[in-house]
């Protein structure tokens, strides 16, 4: 397998590689860009016939990608989208972003990734370089992964094909840190396969940092959203206490970041949304199951933050029943219900969550969100945007900030608002009509 390991490094050198990127969402299409936009050939594949559609006439979907980016690596035709699986075998490096859900049980839905190795061994030429993106538990690329690969290729890894593991790190939103820019982990399961991992992304990405093996990257990725996890849900806890102390959380953080060492400022909200910060800790505790180990502080962070909807209800309660008002009857507005400000991704947004717990109090619903038209909630409600005018705004009984966009004009809001129930601090100060988290 030496001519084919000599093959792909001198392909990689000259930049005539042709990679396939299977599933062109959050995570899938900026990395393709990225690649395209250094003259890379990328073919995406795609099971969802209308993004295929629009990637090949240049139509952009994807927040974090620049729209003339996408029209210009079409055009220039180093970008192609299809839906044809059977392709992989033009590609010389498939690097695989499908989604990772939970199932209805809180365990990983492997199907995605399952199914994308399935087509990868059937399909996939000898010499092949494949490294998985999605987010999942440690040992699934040597465990899951290699056998699948293995049984429907006919193929031996570090013979005939490398197999790695690179954590996707995308933070929907960020102005300064993207695909290109954001230092990337890389763990393969041979040292020739961690070369060409290395050689590979570094077309695009500017800052590699390779790793001993693929469960060691894994498990970077759910350090560090884990890591994120604990410590929200921690400033939650105590912003709750603060709440009850009548003491400001957010001038508590202010003064505990003037600490030059030993410190990072997290922020208190209505509760984790995104794809990753709710869900990880997840894999991971259905991996740790497997090794008899209890991962008591994640349990109890995951606990918090999944009451942390239920209690904003409460808290939206309390301000009602301060003001001679029910839940029951009562219009509420809900000012976004992105899990972020500024980005147009509803996945896991605690938003939706209380909304719908609002609903089964009888509550009357309402939201607006520039960004996002149009949800549907898990508790089975669908609901669209409505305008932000002076007439809803005078007209509603309570309005909840859940999302903090940055086009949202607060002191408007806070004049027309009759009661506001504030969740991320986009007022300084409590007042008899604004209750802070």
């Amino acid at each position: 397998m030496s001519d084919g390991y000599n093959k792909i490094i001198k392909k990689i050198a000259d930049n005539t590689v042709k990679i396939g990127v299977l599933g062109l969402g959050y995570v899938g299409l900026p990395l393709a860009v990225t690649f395209c936009l250094k003259d890379t050939k990328v073919l995406g594949f795609e099971k969802s016939s209308e993004k295929v559609e629009l990637v090949n006439a240049g139509k952009n979907y994807i927040g974090d990608i620049e729209d003339a980016d996408l029209e210009t690596v079409v055009k220039n035709g180093f970008l192609e989208a299809t839906d044809d699986f059977y392709r992989i075998s033009e590609c010389d490096a498939v690097l695989i972003c499908v989604p990772t859900p939970l199932d209805r049980f809180k365990k990983p839905d492997m199907r995605f990734i399952e199914s994308a190795c399935t087509e990868i061994g059937q399909n996939m030429k000898v010499g092949t370089f494949i490294c998985l993106e999605s987010t999942t538990y440690p040992t699934t690329t040597e465990d899951l992964m290699l056998p699948i690969i293995g049984k429907e290729s006919g193929m031996k890894v570090e013979d005939d094909f490398w197999l790695a593991f690179s954590p996707e790190r995308v933070d929907p939103g960020n102005e300064e840190y993207k695909t290109g820019n954001t230092p990337k982990v890389l763990g393969a399961m041979t040292e020739k396969g961690l070369k060409i991992g290395m050689d590979l992304y570094s077309i695009a990405i500017k800052h590699m940092y390779p790793v001993s093996s693929p469960r060691v990257a894994e498990m970077v990725k759910i350090l560090e959203n884990t890591y994120r996890l604990v410590n929200i849900s921690l400033i939650n806890e105590l912003a709750l206490l603060s709440g009850k102390m009548k003491i400001n959380i957010w001038e508590v953080i202010d003064a505990a970041k003037t600490k030059p060492y030993g410190f990072q400022a997290f922020y208190p909200g209505p509760g984790v949304g995104g794809h990753c910060i709710p869900l990880d800790p997840f894999y991971l505790e259905y991996i740790a199951k497997k090794f008899n180990f209890d991962l008591t502080m994640i349990n109890t962070a995951g606990h918090l933050d999944n009451l942390m909807p239920h209690r904003m209800t409460i808290k939206i309660s309390t301000a009602l029943n301060k003001h001679k008002k029910p839940i029951n009857g009562s219009k509420i507005l809900f000012l976004g219900v992105a899990y972020k400000p500024d980005i147009s991704d509803e996945r896991e947004s605690p938003a939706l969550k209380i909304m719908d717990e609002v609903v089964k109090k009888g509550g009357d619903v309402l939201y607006h969100d520039p960004h996002i038209p149009t949800v549907n909630t898990e508790g089975g409600n669908t609901f669209n945007s409505v305008e932000l005018s002076d007439n809803i705004l005078e007209e509603v009984d309570c309005i909840v900030v859940t999302t903090k966009h940055k086009v949202f004009d607060f002191e408007n809001i806070g004049k027309k608002a009759k009661l506001i129930v504030d969740l991320q601090n986009a007022y300084p100060a409590r007042t008899e009509k604004i209750y802070k988290l």
